[in-house]
């Protein structure tokens, strides 16, 4: 695997969570999703978007637990 496979555009990332890129520039701005600037543009670390992708599901409430 390359090292680059490891960093991600902002249309990468919403490619891999199937969101709009504007919504993941959104995201980035309020400081929920993890990502770091170079220059004027975000990149994002794999495993940090992997990683937040996995709490934000432990966040839900789990099926047995809805009404």
């Amino acid at each position: 695997m390359d090292a680059r496979d490891d960093i991600w555009t902002i249309v990468e990332v919403a490619n891999y969570l199937r969101l709009n890129p504007q919504t993941v520039y959104r995201l980035t701005q309020q400081g929920q999703l993890p990502g770091f600037k170079v220059g004027r543009h975000w990149r994002f670390k794999r495993e940090h978007i992997s990683k937040w992708m996995e709490e934000q599901i432990k966040k839900q409430p789990s099926s047995a637990e809805k009404p």
